[in-house]
């Protein structure tokens, strides 16, 4: 396969001996390679062992027996009660739409009103808005700069008619981790489920769903190196929860559909090497997420860190930054230009170019959103990679911000930064020498 530079020259008719360049994945976030392990047990179940879970026959059982086993796996990564509180989708946006349709149709007799904050994910926005279509209604919590969401603002949302509660366990575009045992606790005492979305962190936090007190959680195996086109979702077995695919009687009934069995065996493997390898990959993932941050922020101006900083509220992988006097797309494909691959905000909205609602929500200058890139990191990054990356994100955003009129103009003096104003260092460089003045004397 071709890169960077040489791609950008093969597809313009040029020929050039440049070796290629090093690649740098730092989109983890958006997917991850599928381990070795992992697709060696898949191959069997494309040919050999290709069988139905549903047929009677010996390659049927087979197939089932394998389902059995990916579900114990997955079960024990989140410490569910029993394997039978796993159902396997396509996805995690189907998971997300299970739980949140699901439940709200299963218990619609008792209310129909969804509470859930105002940065969830689309799968689960888009969801709650085709039920407000059709007599539902949902009240959306406020976050703050952060993204961090209050729980006992949660609390006064319940009402008597609420039935759902939704909320992420590390928001997908921010990496912020929200505090889901104690708004779980408040739904549970209201007698309402908690549906978590931990389709970001799955794999990469520790997630006890007992602990927790969590009623529905969805996970994408995809996110923790495991298969594209497989999905799960946790229901606890006092959650009532309908499907929403009517067909077949498979998943006991809540998912109909010849189950991925190739793609869910790899879930279930990726599953249990994630839990073993779980402390590794975090400790892992924070030291070079520090490295990255504190090299980007060192070394180029204006550049601002969207969500907590690094540390027990943020996800271990995640680096979402904004480049001011800079359009997060240029950034994102210049950098690939030069090896590196990083997202212009989430996947679910950057193929849009809108800027993202959580960026919004947060109360984001809307010139900081449009410059926003999401950094995410992976358990084979190395520090060498890192460095690289550091020195190319500083050399392509002098080079975009030489190209931008509004960076000419902060230059000059005509505009200010937002990040950094003028105005602002100016009043700390005066109380400084004040306080120095003031000690000297």
């Amino acid at each position: 396969m071709t890169f960077g530079r040489e791609a950008i020259n093969l597809a313009a008719g040029k020929r050039t001996e440049e070796p290629l360049m090093r690649r740098v994945f730092l989109d983890h976030q958006s997917t991850t390679p599928v381990l070795p392990e992992v697709f060696d047990a898949m191959k069997p179940f494309f040919a050999e062992s290709c069988g139905s879970p549903s047929s009677l026959h010996q390659s049927g059982l087979r197939a089932r027996d394998a389902l059995e086993k990916a579900r114990e796996q997955v079960a024990a990564l989140i410490n569910a009660e029993s394997p039978d509180e796993i159902i396997f989708t396509s996805s995690g946006t189907e998971s997300a739409n299970l739980a949140v349709k699901g439940a709200a149709y299963a218990n619609q007799r008792r209310g129909n009103h969804i509470v859930l904050s105002e940065i969830e994910h689309p799968s689960v926005i888009r969801s709650v808005e085709f039920l407000e279509k059709h007599g539902f209604t949902s009240t959306r919590v406020k976050v703050d700069a952060d993204g961090l969401v209050n729980p006992q603002e949660v609390r006064a949302a319940i009402t008597d008619r609420t039935i759902l509660v939704c909320v992420h366990h590390a928001n997908h575009d921010l990496g912020t981790i929200e505090p889901v045992r104690e708004i779980a606790g408040i739904a549970l005492e209201k007698g309402v489920p908690l549906f978590a979305d931990a389709v970001a962190s799955g794999g990469w936090l520790p997630v006890d769903v007992q602990a927790m007190g969590i009623g529905l959680l969805s996970l994408s195996p995809h996110r923790f190196y495991g298969p594209k086109g497989v999905g799960v979702l946790y229901r606890n077995r006092r959650a009532r929860l309908t499907s929403i695919i009517h067909g077949g009687v498979q998943e006991g009934g809540l998912r109909a559909g010849t189950e991925n069995v190739a793609a869910i065996v790899g879930a279930g493997v990726a599953a249990e090497i994630a839990l073993r390898e779980l402390p590794r990959r975090l400790a892992h993932a924070a030291k070079l997420q520090k490295r990255l941050w504190e090299g980007i922020r060192r070394g180029v101006p204006c550049v601002k860190l969207n969500g907590p900083r690094p540390g027990p509220r943020r996800l271990r992988t995640n680096l979402n930054i904004s480049a001011e006097f800079i359009e997060g797309e240029g950034l994102a494909l210049m950098l690939d230009v030069h090896g590196i691959a990083v997202a212009s905000g989430p996947g679910c909205v950057s193929k849009s170019l809108k800027v993202s609602p959580v960026l919004t929500a947060i109360g984001l200058d809307h010139s900081l959103a449009q410059g926003n890139v999401i950094l995410s990191l992976g358990k084979d990054n190395t520090a060498e990679e890192i460095d690289y990356a550091v020195e190319t994100f500083a050399q392509v955003a002098a080079k975009l911000r030489g190209m931008s009129p509004m960076w000419d103009e902060f230059q000059r003096g005509l505009v200010d930064s937002l990040i950094h104003p003028r105005k602002k260092l100016r009043l700390l460089a005066k109380a400084t020498a004040s306080a120095t003045a003031g000690t000297s004397a």
